[in-house]
């Protein structure tokens, strides 16, 4: 009786299918497409939430410039801190009034920053009226 593999011109002792080595190319091949894909989301993640604390961020900075320029004195000339809630996080507002050539204006910067790390900066010119 003849072997069937033998009839087919196949070795009797070469079976079909994948070789190790073909196995653990394509295990590899999909290990690094998984791992380019979490790191393409992760970068989505991350981007998306630094979008929302400098959204919420200016926010904050915008209530502090809009809040001096509404004063009815012109800001005294130094730097003081505040906390803003937005969004259920909470921000340190940092505003800085400085001075300019022109004793009529001030310049005043509100930096933003969430636990510790900073996050936004605006300016602005005041002037008496």
């Amino acid at each position: 009786m003849k072997h069937l593999g033998a009839a087919c011109g196949r070795s009797p002792w070469r079976q079909s299918g994948f070789t190790l080595i073909e196995v653990l190319v394509a295990l590899g091949i999909v290990a690094i497409a998984l791992t380019a894909g979490l790191q393409a989301t992760s970068a989505l993640t991350r981007n998306a939430l630094r979008q929302s604390s400098v959204l919420l961020a200016h926010l904050c900075a915008e209530n502090e410039l809009v809040r001096v320029r509404l004063s009815s004195q012109m800001p005294s000339i130094g730097d003081a801190t505040m906390n803003c809630e937005e969004g259920g996080r909470i921000f340190a507002v940092t505003v800085s009034v400085l001075p300019t050539p022109n004793p009529s204006f001030r310049r005043v910067d509100a930096q933003v920053f969430e636990a510790e790390v900073p996050v936004l900066r605006l300016s602005t010119i005041v002037g008496r009226f």
